[in-house]
């Protein structure tokens, strides 16, 4: 896989260096899920191995919401971002022109999605979609894919109009504040995202349960899994298109190379553990382009 990345041709070399002196800076978003100060600490290690890649001062923006960052990509203010398929469908239906998908984060079992998972309060006897009916349910934020975009859809289709089926429906701004919002009991349920390898006490292998696993913030024994999504295409990392290529190709190619330079920097940009950093299209997204597609027509 790396080879197939690293056949930049040899003459594009000097020109490359002169791309690279057209830009001064360098600036990655990062999605909610977590709150913006743990975000900014999980993404340290790669902001400063892309400074040194590209020899410009690098910033991240940890925006409060997600349309933050695809409005940060959409003009321009933001270059590079890991986004989940629901807010590149956005940005695509937006400007197919803004951005350029490059990879996409490989499970360790080889597999390239994920699922949204829903979940509640071990103690509070729902075990089910069934049991929660007539309760309080979370979901995330509404450009999120496996916070609203995916649930949201496959949920209604079995049950109805969710406002009438649970009692309330909230947005509660991110995944780690769902996951953090029933355990303490503001919400009855919610949904959050995982790989769905590994154990559920450990949050599984990846994903926002792994990461509130890992910063202490819950203890997944007093969780229980109740629902789970079909498989949702994990998202891509993307690159301002109008940047020029010796940059774009210097940041997929770090981002590559990740998982072998640096495990644990590549754990945190990863949310846990996974395999590689692989490279996608933009066929990989049609059917979630289509779902939101539909949602806006809505």
């Amino acid at each position: 896989m790396k080879k197939l990345l690293l056949t930049l041709a040899a003459t594009t070399t000097l020109a490359g260096a002169v791309q690279a002196q057209e830009i001064t800076g360098f600036n990655l978003g990062i999605l909610g899920g977590e709150n913006a100060q743990d975000r900014l600490t999980s993404n340290e290690c790669y902001r400063k191995k892309i400074e040194e890649a590209l020899g410009v001062p690098v910033k991240v923006f940890t925006p409060a919401d997600y349309d933050g960052v695809i409005q940060g990509l959409l003009g321009g203010t933001l270059d590079m971002a890991w986004l989940g398929a629901s807010g590149y469908a956005k940005i695509y239906l937006t400007d197919p022109e803004a951005v350029e998908v490059k990879l996409t984060k490989q499970n360790a079992d080889g597999s390239t999605g994920y699922y949204s998972i829903g979940f509640a309060r071990a103690d509070s006897g729902i075990t089910s979609i069934d049991d929660a009916k007539g309760k309080v349910f979370a979901f995330a934020e509404p450009n999120s894919t496996s916070g609203y975009l995916v649930p949201a859809a496959e949920l209604t289709e079995k049950y109805g109009d969710l406002k009438t089926y649970f009692k309330d429906v909230k947005f509660s701004g991110g995944h780690e504040q769902t996951i953090v919002g029933v355990a303490n009991g503001d919400f009855d349920a919610g949904v959050s995202w995982a790989d769905g390898l590994g154990n559920w006490e450990d949050g599984y292998n990846s994903g926002a349960f792994r990461k509130a696993a890992d910063a202490g913030l819950v203890d997944m024994n007093n969780l229980v899994e109740i629902w789970r999504s079909t498989l949702i295409p994990e998202g891509p990392m993307v690159v301002r298109k109008a940047l020029p290529q010796d940059v774009k190709d210097k940041v997929t190619q770090l981002t590559a190379d990740l998982w072998e330079s640096d495990k644990d920097c590549a754990y945190a940009v990863a949310a846990g553990e996974a395999k590689d950093f692989i490279p996608v299209t933009h066929d990989a997204y049609l059917g979630v382009l289509a779902a939101r597609k539909l949602q806006e027509a809505q």
